[in-house]
């Protein structure tokens, strides 16, 4: 019988004062989609800052690409379910801010390539 620890993929363990690795938390918020969009929300460019904290803490402040954006309830908490799945992640608010407002200047290359937005 080993000495080591064993971990267990039912509780993954949290260390205390490590921030979430931002590679995660953008792999995360890239698992989200505008229902209307076949782009993830990250390629679109609606992520407009990402906040880690070596508490755990994620603050995301994104924004729709209208204010009358039909997605605008549950987008936001798609967000923040799919970064509270990345380890160290103990708090995430996600905030819809409007300024400065989206345009198509802010999707990626790939985005645009899948909308044919040029």
């Amino acid at each position: 019988m080993s000495d080591q620890p064993q971990e267990t993929a039912d509780f993954p363990a949290t260390q205390s004062g490590v921030a979430p690795d931002q590679d995660a938390v953008i792999a995360a918020i890239a698992t989200v989609y505008d229902p209307e969009i076949p782009v993830n929300i990250y390629e679109l460019g609606l992520i407009y800052a990402i906040d880690l904290h070596d508490d755990g803490r994620v603050h995301v402040e994104m924004t729709l690409t209208a204010p009358n954006c039909p997605s605008a309830q549950e987008l936001p908490e798609m967000v923040r379910e799919a970064i509270t799945h990345v380890p160290e992640a103990t708090d995430v608010t996600v905030e819809i801010v409007w300024d400065p407002p989206w345009d198509i200047s802010r999707m990626s290359d790939d985005a645009r390539l899948a909308l044919n937005m040029f």
